[in-house]
């Protein structure tokens, strides 16, 4: 009935949106697109649908951030840790990060694993609570209205979808777990393989500290960016700083009388 406001519908609207926020498999998109449906056909409040998934989007990055705030890099090696590309998880973000600033936060929540790691990332570099706030708010906006404004303009669309979805929700289902499995069997794969190249590679803590005590000590070059730096301050003294975006253009002024160790706090050591 056309009017009508379901306070349960917009529970969970900001349930389903906490939880995203949070990091859960629990993808927000779908249910805010229904939702912007909903409220096209006078089912749900408008209002009460924004601000209560923006609230929830706030809240969300607002603990990410508070975390990234008191645990560092901590929080960000353990989110990379448990994410599908973890080698190139921490590298993109800081990237992104160094590129354009607080600005990302305006559209961390469109790019996948950006808009869980960017949050703790802007705690961990010591970014002001206000201007993190202003951002994150601008950012939540934005993406809680571009999802709903797409359920408003596909309402037509939707209505007649989901009477179908219900009948053929179990095949859909089993399509989808399989697809996801599939996916993540590729990526674990995928994953090994890179390990296995890197350990042919790698130098271990007692060895590196043998070579420095002996006549030849190697050139040691940390390849961390700035804001890696900045977010893990230990470092090998002795060390050149080079970021490794910047290695193709400096490498060959490198010695080559003296072997030559890369270093970075990513996981895997990948940039190195």
């Amino acid at each position: 009935m056309r009017g009508v406001r379901s306070p349960v519908g917009l529970a969970l609207v900001f349930l389903n949106v906490l939880l995203d926020q949070l990091g859960l498999p629990v993808p927000a998109v779908p249910t805010l697109v229904v939702a912007g449906a909903m409220a096209g056909a006078g089912r749900l409040s408008v209002p009460g649908i924004c601000a209560l998934a923006v609230g929830a989007c706030v809240l969300g990055d607002g603990a990410w951030y508070a975390a990234g705030r008191i645990y560092g890099g901590r929080v960000m090696r353990l989110l990379c840790r448990i994410s599908l590309s973890p080698d190139s998880c921490v590298a993109q973000t800081q990237s992104r990060f160094e590129r354009w600033g607080v600005k990302v936060l305006l559209v961390a929540k469109f790019v996948p694993g950006l808009s869980i790691v960017a949050p703790p990332l802007a705690g961990a570099t010591r970014m002001g609570w206000p201007r993190f706030l202003v951002f994150s708010l601008l950012g939540s906006i934005l993406w809680v209205g571009v999802a709903l404004a797409a359920g408003l303009l596909l309402r037509r669309e939707i209505e007649q979808l989901l009477p179908r979805a219900v009948h053929i929700g179990g095949v859909s289902a089993t399509v989808l777990l399989v697809l996801l499995g599939g996916y993540v069997a590729w990526k674990w794969w995928e994953r090994r393989r890179f390990i296995n190249a890197l350990n042919m590679a790698r130098i271990s803590v007692a060895e590196l500290h043998e070579l420095l005590a002996g006549d030849a000590a190697p050139v040691i070059v940390d390849v961390r960016s700035p804001t890696a730096q900045l977010v893990e301050l230990r470092r090998i003294p002795g060390a050149l700083h080079l970021p490794a975006r910047d290695v193709g253009q400096h490498v060959a002024k490198l010695p080559r009388d003296r072997d030559i160790v890369f270093y970075c706090t990513c996981p895997n050591e990948a940039s190195a």
